[in-house]
């Protein structure tokens, strides 16, 4: 009889990898993402978050306490300014997992609310950064230059990886 890897092994494995893959194609593909005037920032380390609200049982994986612990790491290794993160990493968890229980159950409904969650997240991480005096773009510039671009490409990723992740979460259910 095989044994299943507990969820929550699974759930901490794939957001360590996710974080560090957010680091890797930001670093490998810095030309092509980071090319004047426009900015696309992989969203990885959300995306396991978010998908693992909708599909894991969040108590169980105690996903607002991960996702600030996650944002708290995010905050040192990528930002080097500490609680911008931590608060809004839970934030944009618990927003999508309302909203994703409201809505039935389906990639549509999953791609929506990814959008919607994405969106605050960078959208929050500007006003924050706009705010500490680290950022001097104007509103338009950010929804043309970055936010756009930020969406286009973890909605693609999020094409890729829904399937996958959600059958991973689905064999693993207890």
């Amino acid at each position: 009889m095989k044994r299943k890897i507990p969820i929550a092994i699974i759930f901490v494995v794939g957001q360590f990898l996710a974080f560090f893959m957010d680091g890797s194609i930001s670093q490998i593909l810095s030309g092509t993402l980071f090319k004047y005037p426009n900015t696309m920032v992989p969203c990885l380390t959300m995306m396991w978050l978010i998908l693992a609200a909708f599909f894991g049982n969040s108590k169980k994986l105690h996903l607002s306490v991960w996702a600030a612990i996650i944002g708290f790491i995010f905050d040192m290794y990528y930002t080097g300014i500490l609680g911008v993160y931590v608060f809004i990493f839970p934030l944009v968890v618990y927003l999508c997992q309302v909203i994703y229980q409201q809505l039935p159950s389906s990639f549509m409904s999953g791609f929506l609310v990814y959008f919607i969650g994405i969106t605050v997240l960078v959208t929050l991480g500007f006003v924050a950064n706009a705010f500490i005096g680290q950022t001097s773009t104007s509103v338009s510039q950010f929804l043309v230059n970055t936010l756009a671009p930020t969406l286009a490409l973890n909605l693609v990723f999020l094409a890729i990886l829904y399937f996958p992740i959600e059958t991973l979460y689905r064999t693993h259910r207890r």
